[in-house]
């Protein structure tokens, strides 16, 4: 069973060369890399490769990691580059941690269980 039969979904965060950051979710973080280093991506990565995997790490259902997504979109360059820096254990626990979730407590459940992982490529 491949992640996106389980519901198991992930948030990446990209950089591409002129050092924007990118954030996103996938059910499958090596395709979607592809998929943006080949152009066939997010329209706002097109022609800014090469592009690097900084960070990602699980998400729990779309529901939930699309609430994720939103949440550290929202962070500054800085609070992105420290949450890829600390690589957490839990993202939830890591913006619970930094005060980040501010205004979210009926939007993201506190006992979400979601790990993080280096990325690897």
């Amino acid at each position: 069973m491949n992640s996106a039969e389980s519901g198991e979904w992930r948030l990446y965060i990209l950089r591409t060369a002129s050092g924007m950051l990118y954030t996103g979710i996938t059910t499958d973080v090596q395709r979607r890399f592809a998929c943006h280093q080949g152009g066939k991506g997010a329209k706002s990565l097109r022609g800014k490769g090469p592009l690097a995997l900084l960070f990602h790490c699980a998400a729990g259902d779309r529901s939930l990691a699309s609430k994720l997504e939103y949440r550290v979109k929202q962070l500054k360059r800085e609070q992105k580059l420290r949450l890829v820096q600390h690589q957490p254990e839990s993202l939830m626990a890591w913006l619970a941690d930094q005060n980040l979730l501010k205004g979210s407590e009926n939007s993201i459940s506190p006992f979400a269980s979601v790990s993080a992982s280096s990325a690897s490529l």
